[in-house]
C-alpha cells in the first residue's frame, strides 16, 4: 500500500505558490511593494514635470513660443512629458517620436545625458539638442533643423517615394512582362 499524500499546496498556504512564481503571501507583498513604489516615482515624476512646466528656463520659453499651438509645421508638442516613468524631456512630437531638447552649459559633456539619449533611442526617439545660445541667436536655425528631423523622421517610416514612378503603375508594367 502507498502512502497517502496530500496535494503538494495542502497545508503549505501560499509559501510553495510564491516560490514557483504563484501568488502567494510572499509574492504579493513584494508585487504591492513593487507597485507602490512605481505609483511613488510616477507621481514624483509627474510632479516635478508640472513645476518644470510653470517655472521654464529662458531658452525653453523661447522654443516653446514656437513650438506651441502647431505653430511650426502644424506638428503637436508637449512640453515637460514623462516618458516611462524615467525621465522627462522638454519637448516632445509623438507624432514623429521626437524629443527636442534645450541644453545649457549643466550639459556639456553630461554622462547620464549620453545614457539618457541611448535609452530613448532605444525606445525609437530621435532626440535633438540645442545649445541655449542657439536658441536665442539662431532660432531661424534651430526651427528649421526640427522641421528637417521630422522630414527625415518620416521618410524613414513611410518610405521614400520612388524617384522617377512609372506612369502606368507597377502593376501594369509586371502584367505586360509577364505577357
Amino acid at each position: 500500500m502507498l502512502p497517502h499524500n496530500p496535494s503538494p499546496l495542502a497545508g503549505e498556504g501560499g509559501a510553495r505558490a510564491a516560490g514557483v512564481g504563484g501568488c502567494g503571501v510572499a509574492s504579493r507583498l513584494a508585487t504591492q511593494k513593487t507597485l507602490a513604489q512605481i505609483r511613488s516615482r510616477h507621481e514624483l515624476l509627474k510632479k516635478r514635470a508640472r513645476f518644470m512646466r510653470a517655472n521654464p528656463t529662458d531658452a525653453e520659453r523661447k522654443l516653446w513660443h514656437i513650438l506651441r499651438d502647431k505653430r511650426l509645421n502644424e506638428l503637436r508638442w508637449r512640453r515637460q512629458q514623462v516618458i516611462d516613468d524615467r525621465y522627462i524631456v522638454d519637448f516632445i512630437c509623438f507624432k514623429h517620436r521626437l524629443i527636442v531638447e534645450a541644453d545649457g552649459s549643466q550639459h556639456a559633456e553630461n554622462e547620464a545625458d549620453v545614457e539618457r539619449d541611448l535609452w530613448l533611442k532605444e525606445q525609437g526617439f530621435i532626440v535633438l539638442r540645442f545649445w541655449n545660445g542657439d536658441i536665442f541667436k539662431n532660432m531661424e536655425g534651430v526651427a528649421e533643423a526640427i522641421i528637417a528631423a521630422t522630414r527625415n523622421n518620416a521618410a524613414q517610416t513611410c518610405g521614400d517615394p520612388t524617384p522617377n514612378p512609372l506612369p502606368q503603375g507597377e502593376k501594369a508594367l509586371e502584367s505586360a512582362s509577364n505577357v
